[in-house]
């Protein structure tokens, strides 16, 4: 009865005003109708379409964090491929290692004992203080390395970081001796998968005095990155940057661009520097504040990135002497392993690594405030921000990733992530296969090389498949 009545009290109240909404729309002009809204945002997405009213409104250019929200690598069309008996799975009672060693061939090679890495996150300029020692903390206790970003070296990060990978980057922030010799590996930055190597800028008036310290800058002096190298401009340049550090440290030295069509090219002229590993962002990669426009259409996807420096490490003889880290928009557990299998010796996680940062702490700032404002160095609730609770989440999220990938390489008869391979995936898109190098899904191993010939004589015909199975 009482529902009944509710039920009509809400009619009651909602009816006039849905049938005067419904006979204003199906009568006005487009011209005087809200439906025009609508009818204007299919001509774009959601996103593109308020970030039009936003650039008109806000009159500058957007800064958005975390990356695109375009998804190029269909990292969901790969698939493990489980064992049973031509291989038998890895007995239980057994342990798997996930642990790699970056730079191999370096004087103090950096040894992980897990293949997954806290990618470059500035501080100041991009993560407060606190975020990135509650990261530096968390790859202490799994065992791995975190990354200063393109920023000075901060003190507290050098503390709690056991391995720190430290960027020589454009700015000049780490690039003096006192600094660089106090890393675990130096990478140089050349360039991200969000922006390329888009000069940068962070106003004075949003440097703190921590920062100016840790910068080496003036007060009133902005903190910026040209798009290249002063002092690196020519295959002399670099080879002779990296020998000097590589005397100076006798760490790893390797270079970090985002990833490109002219990938191999770029690559080239790392090997022939003699760098001990590379790092490939991909088009998916996150970041501070790049633009939209350089986050949604500039790159190359991750998942053809890693394959495509796979190939030309094989191909130059170099695989498993430089080592290659792979990073942009990297998630999920099953994605980390699909990476190593397709060719990366370990990978880096940024915007993953920060949401862990504040799943517990989301309340803070919820529902008014994105969980941004917890961790950046402009955040409004950053000295809300709980080091040590965030410190764990992070590492809960690792310890539970790094369960969910051994367990699926006990099924997959490897008894060492670093062992896994292209043979242990396949693809459900034959052209998508053929580009990663990966098996085909729908034939049998043996048939794969008469596959592709036959798909080649067929020019991809609509009934191949079948002619071909038949």
């Amino acid at each position: 009865m009482i529902q009944r009545l509710l039920g009509s009290i809400i009619r009651a109240i909602a009816d006039k005003p849905s049938d005067e909404a419904l006979e204003r729309i199906t009568r006005d002009k487009y011209t005087d109708n809200l439906l025009l809204l609508l009818s204007t945002m299919q001509k774009t997405s959601f996103f593109h379409g308020l970030e039009l009213l936003m650039r008109a409104a806000q009159g500058e250019s957007l800064e958005r964090p975390f990356g695109s929200p375009i998804r190029l690598s269909p990292w969901e069309k790969l698939l493990l491929s489980p064992v049973h008996l031509f291989r038998l799975p890895i007995d239980e009672r057994e342990t798997i290692d996930p642990s790699v060693v970056i730079g191999p061939r370096s004087e103090k090679p950096l040894q992980l004992q897990i293949p997954i890495c806290i990618a470059g996150m500035s501080y100041g300029s991009a993560l407060s203080d606190k975020a990135k020692i509650a990261l530096a903390k968390a790859a202490t206790i799994m065992g791995t390395a975190t990354n200063t970003g393109e920023a000075g070296l901060l003190p507290a990060e050098r503390r709690f970081a056991d391995k720190l990978i430290g960027q020589y980057n454009r700015g000049g922030y780490l690039n003096t001796p006192d600094k660089y010799r106090q890393l675990d590996a130096i990478e140089i930055q050349f360039g991200q998968g969000a922006q390329g190597a888009s000069p940068q800028r962070t106003q004075a008036k949003f440097i703190d005095s921590q920062m100016r310290t840790v910068f080496g800058l003036q007060k009133g002096q902005d903190a910026t990155l040209g798009s290249r190298f002063p002092d690196i401009s020519s295959q002399r340049d670099l080879t002779e940057t990296v020998k000097r550090l590589r005397e100076e440290t006798g760490v790893p030295i390797g270079m970090k661009i985002a990833a490109s069509y002219f990938l191999e090219r770029e690559m080239a002229i790392g090997l022939e520097a003699q760098v001990d590993f590379i790092t490939v962002d991909g088009a998916e990669a996150g970041t501070h504040g790049a633009s939209p426009t350089a986050e949604d259409d500039l790159g190359l996807p991750t998942i053809f990135a890693i394959a495509r420096a796979r190939r030309f490490l094989v191909r130059e003889g170099v695989k498993g002497q430089v080592s290659l880290l792979a990073s942009g928009g990297l998630i999920t557990p099953g994605q980390f392993l699909k990476a190593l299998a397709l060719g990366a010796d370990a990978v880096y996680i940024g915007t993953a690594a920060v949401l862990a940062l504040v799943a517990r702490q989301l309340t803070k700032v919820a529902p008014y405030e994105p969980s941004t404002q917890l961790v950046l160095a402009t955040g409004k609730a950053k000295d809300k921000f709980d080091v040590e609770e965030g410190c764990q989440s992070l590492v809960n999220y690792l310890q539970v990733s790094l369960h969910e990938m051994t367990s699926v390489m006990y099924a997959l008869g490897k008894k060492a992530t670093r062992h896994l391979d292209v043979e242990d995936l396949c693809c459900v898109d034959p052209f998508l296969a053929k580009a990663l190098d990966v098996p085909y899904a729908g034939v049998a191993p043996q048939d794969q090389a008469s596959y592709y010939l036959a798909l080649a004589q067929s020019n991809g015909s609509p009934s191949f498949l079948e002619d071909f199975h038949n």
